[in-house]
């Protein structure tokens, strides 16, 4: 409304024309369409939750006085209203992506909530994984049938769910492996939404929930070498950042980027873990075989990650100078170095801490250097960390420790005040240069 009246403002005064008018109006309701619409996708798949989650509270209203039929009938009817909402979708509203995503939403619910309800109502006896696995399998066809995204990313919440259920609270080690076939059978949604539509909300969130669900689920594979896990870790936040820095991603605000921050922040909060002693005593107290390096679940896990993330960084770096090298980007393969040398010297702890400090001052440099605040607080944020976890396991005097809190505190104040000053120079050379002209 104000653009509006400033709009009929500047028409009156004889500053516009008519025609420049509706131009200008065109343009910002173009400008405005994207999240009007997006807002209409969001409200049209929480309408659709909702009208689902009200069917059922409706349907099974005096649900004890009910008989076994009329229970499973109750049970089936959501699922068969959402394949009807869905079919009329495909037939009159394909191109409407509120209602593909919303009756996708909808129908997936329907059919969890029969699945789960047949089995309470017979008595079905299982386990919680295996129902989960029925219920992820009955929604992927609804990802490509209905091209829903929002079906994908429910899809993904399911077999991480699953993942958890087998591998962490069950007690079936064979489960374990399922969900790595599950989600390759995701990826070519996911790819195809990168291609189509690579910058909407949609493809943002599948940037962050696909690698979330594989940092969850990698520690089910964990079965008797569990300390080789933390290679597996690094090597697989080693290759979520090189994935994070391909081309089509690096462009992306980092706030979009998922692969980028859990690469970078993952090993990040791994190496102040492992900062600590403790970790490296028991790891010199284990006696590996030769078997743990070569066939264990873990082994297997770390090496396939470790050279996939080696293998992805060459493939980078072919295309670019190696001076353009990022400071996380050789973390992964120096901790395998630090890992060999804690199995026999207690050096491995102190090595850490160094790394740690190398990755905090090359962070800052990396974001004095792209003018970018966030990168530069990560590295000083970095470098505190550090700090504080020394303040709680040294014997360093109470008024150096001080000091040093003092000199990091100082370190963000001049560090920002610094680049904020730059940034204001060189903002208003330009105008400078126009007074002077």
């Amino acid at each position: 409304m104000k653009l509006r009246k400033e709009v009929i403002d500047l028409l009156a005064a004889g500053v516009i024309n008519q025609e420049i008018a509706e131009r200008i109006e065109q343009y910002y309701q173009s400008k405005a369409s994207p999240s009007q619409n997006r807002l209409v996708i969001i409200f049209g798949i929480l309408g659709a939750i909702l009208v689902g989650l009200g069917i059922v509270l409706i349907l099974t209203y005096n649900w004890d006085q009910l008989s076994r039929l009329s229970k499973t009938i109750v049970a089936f009817i959501p699922l068969v209203i959402g394949q009807a909402v869905c079919g009329y979708t495909l037939l009159k509203q394909s191109d409407s992506v509120t209602w593909r995503e919303g009756s996708s939403a909808f129908l997936v619910l329907a059919i969890g909530g029969c699945l789960f309800l047949v089995s309470y109502i017979y008595n079905i006896s299982g386990s919680i994984e295996s129902l989960l696995l029925a219920w992820t399998l009955l929604a992927l066809p609804v990802i490509y049938v209905m091209r829903s995204s929002v079906t994908s990313l429910l899809y993904l919440i399911g077999i991480t769910w699953y993942a958890c259920e087998a591998g962490y609270w069950g007690s079936e080690t064979d489960e374990n492996y399922n969900y790595w076939g599950l989600l390759l059978l995701a990826i070519p949604h996911y790819l195809l939404l990168c291609k189509k539509d690579g910058e909407s909300s949609f493809t943002a969130f599948h940037h962050w929930f696909i690698p979330l669900s594989v940092i969850i689920s990698l520690g089910t594979l964990a079965e008797e070498s569990e300390e080789l896990m933390f290679i597996a870790y690094m090597s697989l936040f080693g290759l979520l950042y090189q994935i994070g820095n391909i081309p089509f991603l690096a462009e992306l605000k980092i706030r979009n980027n998922g692969y980028l921050v859990f690469g970078s922040v993952g090993s990040a909060v791994l190496l102040l873990i492992l900062s600590f002693d403790g970790f490296w005593e028991q790891l010199r107290r284990n006696d590996f075989g030769e078997n743990s390096w070569l066939t264990t679940p873990e082994s297997i896990a770390a090496i396939m990650l470790t050279l996939s993330a080696i293998a992805l960084l060459i493939k980078r770096q072919q295309k670019q100078k190696w001076k353009t090298i990022k400071p996380v980007d050789l973390v992964f393969m120096v901790f395998i170095g630090i890992f060999v040398i804690g199995m026999q010297s207690n050096a491995a702890a102190v090595l850490v801490n160094l790394l740690l400090l190398i990755m905090g001052v090359l962070t800052i440099r990396e974001g004095v250097r792209q003018d970018h605040f966030g990168i530069v607080n990560y590295g000083l944020l970095i470098l505190t960390t550090l700090i504080i976890c020394r303040f709680f396991d040294t014997d360093i005097h109470a008024v150096l420790k001080g000091l040093l809190f003092v000199l990091v505190g100082f370190g963000f104040f001049f560090t920002n005040y610094r680049m904020a000053k730059n940034r204001n120079k060189k903002s208003q050379a330009p105008t400078d240069l126009m007074h002077k002209a």
